[in-house]
C-alpha cells in the first residue's frame, strides 16, 4: 500500500511539472495605482507629555521634541511601536494614567504612592532640582533648603511633583508646610516670584535655566547655591494600560539605544 501511494505522487509530481505555466492575470489600472500596502505597528502607545523644555515640549509647527522624547521614540522604533501624544499638566497627565487613558509619561520620580498604580521603567537619567530666587537675593546665605523656610522665606512647587526625600520630609513638618506654595506650571511660579507673593522656586537646573532664557527672566531669577542633589528619573506606565511584558520590552530597547551609542548621541545634542 504504501509503495502505491508512493508512485501517485511520483507520477503526479511528473505530470505537473510538465504541464505549460499558466500567464498570471493582467494588472488592473486601478491595482497599478494602489499604494503599496504598510505593515501595522507591533503596538500603539499613548505618550502624555507636560510642556518642560528641554526634555519634552512642542517646537515650532507643533512638533513634539525634547530629549526625553527623542530618546523614547528611539527606544519605541526598536519596539516597533506607534506613538500617540496627549499634551496636559503634570496634574491632569497623572489622572489620564492612573485611569488608563494615557499608557505613559516622561521625566518621572519613583515612589511608593505610583507604584500602586504605575510600573516604571530601568532610570534613564538623572536630574537636579535648584533653589531659584530674584536677583537681589542670591547672596542670601542659606545653606540648605530647610534653613531658608525655616527663617520664613516661602517656596513655590509644581502640584504633584516629586522632589525627593528632602523636600517630602520638611512639607510633612506642620509648621513648614505652609512655606510651600503649589502651583500648576513652573511660569507661574516665576510671576510669583517676581510679584513678591513667594522667595524662591525649585525646578530641574536644566528646565529653569531654559525657561528664563526663554522668556527673558535670567535678567531677574538666578540660581542660589542651594540644590537637592542628583535623582534618578524613569518612564511611568500605567497598569491600567499597559503590561509588564511591554515594560520589559521597553527596558530591553533601552539598554540597546545606550549600548550601540545612539542613547550618548541623543543626549550630547542637548549638552550644547
Amino acid at each position: 500500500m504504501k509503495t502505491y501511494m508512493l508512485l501517485v505522487v511520483v507520477v503526479s509530481v511528473i505530470v505537473l511539472g510538465c504541464k505549460p505555466a499558466e500567464p498570471p492575470p493582467p494588472v488592473t489600472p486601478a491595482q497599478a495605482a494602489a499604494p503599496a500596502e504598510v505593515a501595522a505597528p507591533a503596538c500603539n502607545l499613548t505618550m502624555g507629555i507636560d510642556a518642560w523644555e528641554p526634555y519634552q515640549y512642542m517646537s515650532v509647527g507643533n512638533t513634539v521634541t525634547g530629549l526625553d522624547v527623542e530618546l523614547v521614540q528611539a527606544v519605541a522604533t526598536d519596539m516597533s511601536c506607534q506613538l500617540e501624544v496627549v499634551q496636559g499638566s503634570w496634574l491632569e497627565l497623572l489622572t489620564l494614567l492612573k485611569e488608563g487613558n494615557i499608557d505613559f509619561v516622561l521625566g518621572a520620580s519613583k515612589t511608593a504612592d505610583r507604584e500602586e498604580f504605575a510600573y516604571f521603567s530601568e532610570p534613564y537619567r538623572q536630574e537636579r532640582f535648584q533653589l531659584y530666587v530674584r536677583r537681589d537675593d542670591s547672596a542670601l546665605s542659606y545653606d540648605s533648603l530647610q534653613a531658608f523656610v525655616a527663617a520664613g522665606h516661602k517656596v513655590g512647587v509644581v502640584n504633584e511633583y516629586f522632589y525627593g526625600d528632602e523636600v517630602a520630609a520638611l512639607y510633612e513638618d506642620d509648621s513648614l508646610r505652609d512655606k510651600f506654595v503649589g502651583a500648576i506650571i513652573s511660569e507661574l511660579n516665576m510671576a510669583r516670584l517676581l510679584d513678591e507673593e513667594i522667595d524662591g522656586l525649585l525646578e530641574d537646573s536644566f528646565v529653569g535655566a531654559s525657561i528664563l532664557r526663554r522668556k527673558g527672566l535670567d535678567k531677574y531669577i538666578v540660581p542660589h547655591t542651594i540644590s537637592l542633589g542628583n535623582s534618578d528619573v524613569y518612564v511611568m506606565f500605567s497598569k491600567a494600560s499597559v503590561t509588564e511584558q511591554q515594560v520589559q520590552q521597553f527596558n530591553t530597547g533601552l539598554a540597546r539605544l545606550k549600548a550601540d551609542g545612539s542613547y550618548e548621541r541623543i543626549v550630547e545634542k542637548y549638552r550644547h
